[in-house]
């Protein structure tokens, strides 16, 4: 659907751990009168989330995939009646720095109309939330395979038990020191400390016994994480 800027609307609610990340994102699209997308709550966690959705009733929900209190899967698993509500559903689009399948799928098969990573531009992710503000799905273009292999096939992806350990934070630095970035690097995309980063890269190396940094990145590698 085509709409002029005049006419086009759409309420938006923010979810993502990183107050800073949040700020930027509303600074970026939340010019109304530029962009037609008013910012109408935010939340950092769950909890937050659940409360601020259904107050707020949202026509689109940004949705970071790791979150306190049990992640992206989890508000939208306890928002599938707003989903599902006739009138006026709520639709979710995942905006996250993970580019892992499993993440993607997860979030697809929780409900959400879209999947999209933090590098895609501001004029783009306005461009996104209409899209699927109106119906449609969207996905970063090298995000779509994933969810089309995934529907295709009728087996369920196997269980990595050695991932389960793993929280899901302790995932997102796991892939990003296995390709390579150094500590400040891992801060500076997942908006922490690198103090924060050693201690998410030793806990790792504990839960998988594994000795150090080239040791992780075979590990996953070989799971085709990287």
């Amino acid at each position: 659907m085509n709409r002029s800027p005049e006419e086009r609307r759409a309420r938006v609610v923010l979810v993502d751990d990183h107050r800073m990340f949040r700020a930027g994102v509303q600074a970026e699209i939340g010019r109304t009168e530029e962009t037609g997308v008013e910012v109408v709550g935010e939340a950092g966690d769950v909890d937050q989330a659940i409360t601020v959705i259904k107050a707020a009733a949202p026509d689109v929900v940004l949705l970071d995939v790791h979150l306190p209190g049990g992640g992206g899967v989890e508000v939208l698993r306890r928002s599938s009646e707003l989903m599902s509500a006739a009138a006026n559903p709520v639709r979710f689009l995942a905006l996250s720095v993970s580019d892992a399948a499993e993440d993607v799928i997860g979030v697809i098969r929780g409900g959400a109309r879209g999947y999209v990573t933090k590098t895609i531009t501001g004029t783009d992710l306005v461009d996104a939330i209409f899209r699927v503000s109106d119906g449609d799905a969207v996905f970063s273009p090298r995000l779509a395979g994933f969810v089309l292999d995934a529907f295709a096939s009728s087996e369920a992806p196997p269980v990595d038990e050695d991932m389960d350990r793993l929280t899901q934070r302790e995932r997102e630095v796991l892939r990003l020191i296995a390709r390579g970035y150094a500590y400040k690097e891992v801060g500076k995309e997942l908006f922490i400390s690198v103090k924060t980063v050693e201690s998410h890269v030793s806990a790792v190396l504990r839960k998988l016994q594994l000795s150090n940094r080239h040791e992780l990145t075979r590990w996953a590698t070989a799971r085709r994480l990287v």
